[in-house]
């Protein structure tokens, strides 16, 4: 059985993470309103400020039956987001009715095999107001080495399934498109800690792996049967563990 866990007793660093730093679109009583007064005051000060939270880690990253050591970076800020073109909304003041709020993780790696370098980059969008919209909308996944490089994404249908679409230079692989049944990301697990980390479902339940194991090892991307669970540590220290 593999199991891994995330801790999240994190150093934070805030800095500017916006197109336009000194425009606000929205002010802070008016965002509040946006996710319907569910999420406490702390967390709409915190997350709307205009600035991101920035994470810094030393990676070891398993690649080629050999532990790599590289640099992990994760950058979350919150984002007007479009629910109908699931893209970043430009104007976001002049779609009120197809903006969604989200928290977006853009979680990068850094290691070498060998000789070459690998990039990986993975981009998670998930809905602050999780009691209207229960399910991440949008997952983005890109890796280069000098090789190729390969790129898939996850969309949320209004099924509720999620449409994958999947390019690699790999034959085997090709252009693909495909449906999966709607379950957890295990990416979107990140987000949901920040949200809430009650959120986060726990037992036994089906979760979708993270697009960047499955390209690194060449497998298919599906829900698999998972076990997930939280537990506090300390009082400024939990762990989630997942175990497939």
């Amino acid at each position: 059985m593999n199991s891994h866990s995330i801790l999240f007793s994190t150093l934070v660093f805030l800095t500017s993470c916006t197109q336009k730093p000194d425009i606000q679109t929205t002010t802070l009583e008016a965002k509040a309103q946006q996710v319907n007064s569910i999420i406490p005051k702390d967390f709409v000060q915190y997350w709307y400020s205009g600035k991101a939270e920035l994470n810094s880690y030393d990676l070891k990253q398993s690649r080629y039956g050999q532990i790599r050591n590289g640099e992990a970076v994760m950058v979350f800020v919150t984002e007007d987001f479009s629910k109908s073109k699931q893209v970043k909304l430009d104007f976001p003041e002049g779609a009120i009715n197809d903006a969604v709020s989200v928290l977006k993780l853009n979680f990068m790696k850094k290691f070498k095999t060998g000789i070459y370098d690998y990039a990986v980059m993975q981009s998670v969008f998930t809905p602050v107001d999780l009691k209207s919209f229960p399910h991440t909308l949008k997952t983005t996944f890109s890796s280069q080495d000098w090789c190729g490089h390969v790129f898939s994404q996850l969309n949320l249908e209004k099924d509720g399934s999620y449409r994958m679409t999947d390019f690699s230079y790999f034959e085997s692989e090709g252009d693909t498109e495909k449906k999966l049944k709607n379950s957890l990301l295990e990416e979107e697990i990140w987000n949901r800690i920040r949200i809430n980390p009650e959120s986060i479902p726990t037992g036994e339940l089906n979760l979708i792996p993270t697009q960047s194991f499955a390209r690194l090892q060449h497998k298919d991307i599906k829900p698999s049967a998972a076990r997930v669970s939280l537990n506090k540590n300390s009082e400024s220290s939990s762990e989630v563990i997942i175990e497939y």
